[in-house]
Formats: C-alpha cells, structure tokens, sequence
C-alpha cells in the first residue's frame, strides 16, 4: 500500500493504517460503493487516497500547510441529508493514525445525531492535530479555513475542543462554510446553552419512560463534570425540584456551582457519585463515564448526560440493561449544540432553535419506546430511526427537478 504525500511533505498514515479502516457498515454504505477520497486542493497542500475508503465514508481529506504548521483531516461520512455539519477538535494525537480514527468515528457519530436532530445536514468532523495552546495561530486558523472552503460546502465547520466560537470568526475570514460564530459576528455564541436544554428534555423523557411521570421534582440526580455544559444543567434540575448531587475533578468548577446553588451536594469522585443513592446519574465530563470496574457502584435507574461516548464499551449498555437501567443515548439527548449552530446558518434565532431542541424530549421518549416494544437496545433503536430518516429523505434527492 502506498504512502500518500502532499506537496509540502506530509505523509499519510501508511499501510492498512494508512486508509480509513473497515467501520460498522453504515447508512452511506447502502447507497453504493464508497468514494475515493480526493484531493479537494488541486494546487497543492490536500493530500488524497486514491483508493476507496471501506468505512461507508464519503470523503477523507488529509491537508498540510507547511508555514503555519497546519495538520488536518477532514472526513464526510453522508451528505443524504444536505451538507454534512460537524465540528473541529483541536488535539495534540499521539499519531496521525489516532487522529485518522477519531475523526472517522466522530463523523459517522454526526451523521447519526444530525439525523436524529432532524436537521438537513449530513455528518462530518475534522481534526487539527497539536496541541492549541502552542501552535495555534491566525495563520493556521486561516489556512485551515482555505482547505474547507475547497471542499465547496460539502462540509460545514464549527467549534469543539480545542476551538472556540473566537476560532470560528478567523476560520470564517476564508470560508463561508462555518457556524459556531460569536454574537458580535452574527453568530450564536455558546452552543452549551441548548446543549443543556437538550439533556433535560431527554431526562424528562427518560423519566417518564421508567416512572410514569416526566417530574423530577424530588428525584436525585448525579451530575458529574459541572463546566460548560453540566453547570447549565444543574441550573435546569434544581429549577426542576430535583436533589443534585455533583462532582468534578475541577475544585473552582464546584466552587462556582455552588455558590450559585448552595443546595447543591458534592461527592468527593465520581465513585461516590454512583453509590451515593442517585435515581438519575448524568455523565457530562470526558467519555467511558460507566466502565466494568464501577457499573456494580451504580444505582441509578437512568444515565442521561452531555457527554459523548459515555458507555466504555458496546457492551455495557446490554450491562445496563440486565439491571434494568436505562440509558438515553448521548448523541440524541446532546444534540442542543448541533441544532443551535446549525440554526445559525439561517440567521439565528434562539427561540426557533430552542423549540427544536425541545422536541429532543419526543426523540428520546420515540427511541425508548421502541427499544422497549422491539426488545432492542435504546442505542439500536436510535440508530434505526437515524438510518430510517437518512435513507427516506435521502433518496428524494434522486427525484429530477428538471433543467434549471
């Protein structure tokens, strides 16, 4: 297998890591042979695989900018539903082929939530590979934004760890392609806001699944990590009547939650968390929150949180569910941010875009309704209907409007 090169030197990962790696066949891979990925920058810096990609993947785009120290991949995994939309994750990786696998699984994840969102956006994700607090500049934001505009909107970028809304206004400044903006750039500003609105709705569902009644008035909900997102959320369940419970690894975090509410419990880690007697346990900190050596700690009836990929493996959901706990799957409960930039594209509105958000409380109750009637996992039942919507809409596209 060849090494793959751009102009300015930059390999490719090499060998079978050096393509995009055989994935769980998805939506895409019904429609067709997967794309090769090209090279979106005849000119000169995109490096491209000439073969095809075995992921159900459309495009994998691998860039390099010598002089700002810009490495890149930006991978498309559908388009059924319209220009794919997903963020840039700016990360010191070990090596490329860690950064190659992270943004193909974070594309295909935003295909899924994109769908389930009922958004007309397919799902994409990039990667700068470094670390952002020493090589980020204007000169690599900018030269990063050059390479997305080539790909002609096939792929709109916003903001995600590592990159800030600030980030997106200089990205912004060669590409039209990008959401996530500031307010004072006509954009939306924090995209947590509805991230959090999001997690409760799909808590008041998940509530009303297991007992009857979507109140958590009086129920005890975990909260572990309180930073952008999981402070918003406290802000919703004590407004909600709930018992909160918190922990962070962050002292000032807990320190400002608690100042704020005062009524707020603390749990010395997450361990004591999920012993602490909780009903609902909310991950919202880094992913592999529930994992094999603490599962037998939790007692909650629901994991509802912020966080993405919160189960450590596939197999802790079925885990889960022999205990009869139910969990709301992260990418439909945490879509507030996605519907929030995505509403930035038209010209935001914030009440238009949090009455989307609202109906992630249908979505989740319509996932676990399915999961129950089908005898399914809630997470199998999600990726159905997201199939379902991608396949349905997206073979409208194949309809001729005639010759404009």
């Amino acid at each position: 297998m060849t090494n793959v090169f751009d102009n300015s030197g930059w390999p490719a990962p090499s060998g079978e890591a050096g393509v995009a790696r055989q994935a769980d066949a998805g939506p895409s891979a019904s429609r067709g042979p997967a794309a090769a990925v090209s090279d979106p920058d005849p000119g000169g810096h995109a490096a491209s695989v000439g073969m095809a990609v075995p992921t159900g993947h459309e495009q994998v785009v691998f860039c390099h900018d010598a002089p700002s120290g810009l490495r890149a991949i930006i991978a498309i995994y559908s388009t059924a539903l319209g220009p794919s939309l997903g963020g840039t994750r700016f990360y010191p990786y070990p090596s490329e082929d860690a950064a190659l696998a992270d943004v193909l699984n974070l594309a295909r994840a935003m295909a899924y939530k994109n769908a389930l969102a009922g958004l007309d956006h397919g799902g994409g994700k990039a990667v700068i590979i470094g670390d952002p607090l020493r090589v980020k500049s204007e000169a690599l934001l900018r030269a990063y934004g050059r390479f997305v505009e080539s790909l002609n909107g096939r792929y709109v970028t916003a903001c995600d760890v590592g990159t800030y809304s600030e980030d997106m206004d200089i990205v912004a400044r060669e590409c039209r392609h990008v959401t996530g903006r500031t307010v004072a750039n006509g954009g939306a500003g924090d995209s947590s806001v509805l991230t959090a609105f999001g997690v409760f709705q799909g808590m008041r569902a998940a509530a009303g699944h297991v007992w009857g009644t979507t109140s958590l008035a009086g129920r005890t909900v975990g909260v572990e990590g309180v930073g952008k997102v999981g402070h918003r959320l406290v802000g919703h369940l004590v407004e909600a009547g709930a018992r909160t419970v918190i922990c962070d690894v962050n002292p000032g975090a807990v320190e400002r939650v608690r100042a704020r509410h005062p009524e707020v419990g603390v749990a010395a880690d997450r361990d004591a968390l999920l012993g602490s007697g909780i009903d609902v346990f909310a991950p919202c900190a880094l992913g592999g929150s529930v994992n094999d050596d603490n599962l037998p700690l939790l007692t909650a009836r629901i994991v509802c949180g912020g966080a993405n990929n919160q189960l450590a493996h596939p197999g802790i959901e079925k885990l889960l569910a022999d205990r009869d706990i139910v969990y709301a799957p992260d990418y439909v409960v945490n879509s507030g941010g996605v519907i929030q930039v995505a509403d930035e594209l038209a010209g935001f509105s914030f009440e238009r875009a949090q009455a989307r958000a609202a109906q992630i409380f249908d979505t989740t109750r319509k996932v676990l309704a399915i999961a129950s009637d089908e005898g399914v996992s809630p997470v199998v039942a999600a990726d159905q209907l997201a199939e379902r919507r991608m396949s349905e809409v997206g073979r409208l596209r194949g309809i001729w409007l005639g010759s404009s």
